[in-house]
């Protein structure tokens, strides 16, 4: 039983880094187009679409398609990363009562 737990803590801690290199390089990616045009916005309008659409959007019409896929990619990161962190954290503590 300690050598599974081990083994998925390791195997959740592996696929963290994964996802979030693999993130990172199409954030990136995204993020290096944006700055070049000179597209700004804040975090407030990385989480409330409202002020996205009314603020950002019809400034920037013609990158809609990088803004919303630089958001959607900071999103799903952050609920990857939110998941794989509840997931390691519950796994370690049965771990530490089994052991």
């Amino acid at each position: 039983m300690y050598i599974l737990l081990v083994s998925i803590i390791i195997g959740l801690f592996l696929a963290m880094l994964f996802v979030n290199v693999y993130f990172r390089a199409k954030v990136m990616k995204t993020y290096g187009i944006l700055v070049r045009n000179r597209v700004q916005f804040g975090a407030e309008h990385v989480f409330s679409r409202q002020k996205l659409e009314a603020e950002i959007l019809p400034r920037y019409p013609q990158f809609r398609s990088e803004i919303e896929a630089f958001i959607r990619h900071i999103r799903y990161t952050i609920k990857m990363a939110t998941v794989l962190i509840a997931l390691i954290t519950a796994f370690g503590a049965v771990l530490m009562y089994f052991k």
